[in-house]
């Protein structure tokens, strides 16, 4: 078995209050809005427990969870990973409650079925793909499930996943036995079979059983693997969703083998899809759910850039690459997707000071793809009529915020992520709390300060301070990324006694610290974001958030030596500091907000720029 280099210290992590509290309280708030009869109605249809159906169909979910999809039940899985995760940080007994329900009904399911298949689809769905029939990626449902499930063991602590999991395993097995290899690659390449390598693995990380293992090679999908250990390039103009949760698969089959020739497929498909390939300004890599060859972007900016799954799969593969490696590139693309894929596609909601003379929504749900082609408009889905995949990655995405904070190797802690958390970590068998919080910038509005005073205009850095308790003195290293938006060196005031080194894209203060506080400060300002084979066209980032240009059309930006084009517009409001921004010196000005803030206004992204 594989040990990581680094682990997420997430299961004694919190999150302070802050956009990814906000986002998770919401996502908290849909799970729990939901029906349980809803999330159960295909577990029991499938086992003839579902009663007189003519009398429940009036307010039963639509879209992709409706009764005649062939992949209805998918969602109940991610619906059971994102409670799992939300419990396992804030206890919240009624979200466990109804999730240890919903995992008994599904157990009640199981047996009616005859001990093993506890799927929402017809068990002839995969008997017949594997004769040569097409259904709709019924693997791809079986993974959700499994996933959902095993996640209620790890997460929430429910005891009888394993068994229902097991048995489960036994129909799995029985099902590949004697299957050609050409037959599974077929199968393989005619639906998306989600990430079951992984799952598989993660089970025989979790039991040791060596069926799991059995399962997640036969899992394997080496027309994939072996262009990639060979170094090709099998992404361009693919279906990035389809290979993703294959590549994690190989990544967690690393973890839990050592086999090398994982670890290699894993990295060169990184090299493939991010470092040679570019990135839009938001981080992601797609349009029309493909991969974008190299370097070509003006002709894929258009209505279905940026598919949220491929986000949320992307952001959990930069994971695996950072653990193995703490480098700080991986920590920086898990912050951009942040902010601009989770925060910009999940749970906007609208503020009564922005509200247009128009009557709009107050609140979106999830955006499927996020457009970035002039005059653009997110498509929002609705809470029970819609159910796309990125519904399904919607609610895990605003679980595991937690996961990307801070990383341990022995007795050096990674702050990965500048977002306010508390924490319990161990330091040579001593119980250390720890807490990172973001310093208001803003200060007080009536009480009088000397540094709310002090300050004439919105200021240019982001300043935060790691608070370290120990009943004894503990040495230790704490390390803080020097993110890619950085305008200088970052600066810090310490009352312990340390010593400074910077490797790998960190920032490392290793000394003895008890009672001991660090005050960072990381210089930030406006970054231009140019199109890889179009520089004319650039897009402004305000440290890691896009920003959005609120025009409907292309327009030129013309730009005079020593002026900026952006400045800050309503930059002081009440006692905190504004997000937005205006242009200047332009034949028509208009306004730039985060991308993360747009809900139903009409955006541009992209802007040539001509010397005036």
């Amino acid at each position: 078995m594989q040990n990581n280099d680094w682990k997420s210290v997430s299961q004694q992590t919190k999150l302070s209050w802050s956009v990814p509290a906000e986002r998770q309280m919401r996502n908290r708030n849909y799970l729990m809005e939901l029906k349980t009869d809803n999330l159960l109605l295909h577990f029991r249809s499938e086992a003839g427990l579902a009663g007189l159906l003519n009398h429940t169909l009036v307010d039963v979910h639509g879209g992709w969870e409706a009764p005649l999809s062939q992949i209805r039940g998918t969602f109940t899985g991610h619906w059971l990973s994102a409670a799992a995760q939300i419990y396992a940080e804030t206890g919240d007994l009624e979200l466990k409650q109804k999730a240890d329900f919903i995992v008994a009904e599904i157990k009640k399911c199981q047996v009616r079925n005859g001990g093993e298949w506890l799927f929402p689809i017809p068990e002839k769905y995969l008997l017949s793909l594997k004769a040569g029939g097409r259904f709709w990626a019924p693997h791809y449902v079986c993974h959700k499930i499994l996933m959902g499930l095993l996640d209620m063991h790890r997460f929430a602590g429910n005891e009888d996943v394993l068994p229902m999991i097991s048995k489960a395993g036994d129909w799995f097995m029985r099902y590949t036995d004697g299957v050609t290899r050409e037959t599974m690659n077929w199968m393989m390449d005619v639906e998306e079979t989600g990430g079951l390598m992984e799952i598989w693995a993660d089970l025989y990380g979790v039991t040791g059983d060596e069926k799991y293992k059995t399962l997640m090679q036969r899992y394997e999908r080496p027309t994939l693997m072996e262009p990639l250990v060979a170094g090709k390039d099998v992404t361009t103009n693919m279906h990035a969703n389809s290979q993703i949760p294959e590549v994690h698969g190989m990544a967690r089959a690393y973890e839990v083998t050592g086999d090398e020739k994982y670890k290699k497929a894993v990295e060169n498909f990184w090299y493939q899809t991010v470092t040679t390939r570019g990135q839009f300004a938001t981080g992601s890599q797609t349009c029309g759910e493909v991969w974008t060859p190299p370097g070509r972007q003006l002709s894929r900016l258009g209505e279905t850039n940026q598919e949220h799954c491929v986000v949320y799969n992307m952001v959990r593969l930069a994971d695996y690459l950072f653990r193995w490696t703490g480098e700080a590139i991986y920590a920086d693309y898990i912050e951009k997707n942040i902010w601009n894929g989770f925060f910009a596609q999940g749970f906007w909601q609208g503020r009564a000071q922005d509200s247009l003379a128009e009557r709009q929504a107050e609140e979106g749900l999830v955006s499927y793809y996020l457009p970035l082609a002039s005059g653009s408009k997110k498509k929002w889905g609705t809470k029970t009529q819609d159910f796309w995949c990125c519904h399904c990655t919607l609610v895990q995405a605003n679980a595991i915020y937690r996961q990307f904070l801070m990383y341990q190797n022995a007795n050096e802690f990674k702050i990965a992520q500048y977002f306010p958390f508390e924490s319990r970590v161990f330091v040579d068998q001593q119980d250390v709390a720890v807490k990172f919080e973001l310093l208001e910038d803003g200060g007080e509005m009536i009480k009088i300060n000397e540094f709310a005073t002090s300050q004439s205009a919105r200021p240019k850095f982001l300043s935060a301070k790691l608070t370290i308790k120990a009943d004894q003195p503990v040495n230790a290293t704490f390390s803080f990324r020097i993110p890619w938006w950085a305008k200088g060196e970052l600066t810090f005031e310490t009352n312990a006694d340390i010593q400074t080194k910077t490797e790998d894209g960190f920032l490392k203060l290793t000394g003895t610290f008890q009672e001991s506080t660090i005050d960072i400060k990381i210089p930030r300002g406006m970054t231009r974001w140019p199109l890889a084979d179009a520089p004319e066209y650039n897009a402004f980032l305000d440290g890691p958030i896009l920003l959005a240009g609120l025009c409907a059309e292309e327009r030129t930006l013309y730009e005079k030596a020593g002026q900026e084009l952006l400045v800050p517009r309503e930059e002081r409001k009440w006692s905190a500091w504004g997000s937005q921004y205006q242009t200047v010196g332009q034949p028509v000005n208009f306004v730039f907000k985060p991308l993360y803030d747009i809900g139903n206004e009409t955006y541009t992204i992209y802007f040539p720029i001509e010397a005036k």
